[in-house]
């Protein structure tokens, strides 16, 4: 089982995190849990993970974690190429490195393309960007590009992101 994970932030200090469960082939989730948290910390630029892992939390805490093989995060593992920690790698250390983390980003840095793999789906020219930490970086890759939907975003985790406004 996976547990893809998003964040919408309504305001300054309060958040709606969703989580899907779904595995690799399914067309839609099997389970969505919701969180709805209020003071949550101020954006904190180069350490935007403070704001986020509270909120991942609240979802994760939900979830018998030992059933999972991986979480999905909109982000990245890594932020640059010498493996400075980014969101996926604060979540999987907070996790005691226990699950794995694969991150799908959407907008490229230029400074850590060697720890993503670029994923082109359906017919769009621009890929998504995924990185992974205790799970193998090349199997995320292929895993994410052949899950269900011919566009650019998985439809899960297309409808995991309409989720998290729906609930506003």
């Amino acid at each position: 089982m996976l547990l893809a994970i998003d964040v919408y932030y309504t305001s300054n200090d309060i958040a709606h995190a969703v989580g899907v469960l779904f595995n690799w082939d399914d067309e839609e989730p099997q389970q969505t849990i919701q969180t709805q948290l209020e003071g949550i910390a101020p954006y904190e630029p180069g350490a935007f993970y403070k704001r986020e892992l509270p909120c991942l939390l609240s979802v994760i805490n939900k979830v018998d974690v030992t059933t999972l093989e991986a979480i999905i995060i909109d982000g990245y593992v890594y932020v640059d190429n010498n493996k400075t920690a980014g969101l996926g790698k604060h979540l999987y250390d907070k996790l005691e490195q226990k699950v794995p983390v694969i991150g799908v980003a959407k907008t490229g840095y230029f400074n850590n393309q060697q720890t993503i793999i670029k994923v082109n789906r359906g017919e769009s020219q621009k890929p998504l960007y995924v990185s992974a930490v205790g799970y193998d970086l090349n199997k995320a890759a292929t895993n994410i590009k052949h899950m269900q939907g011919k566009y650019r975003m998985p439809d899960i985790l297309k409808t995991l992101d309409q989720l998290t406004k729906d609930i506003v």
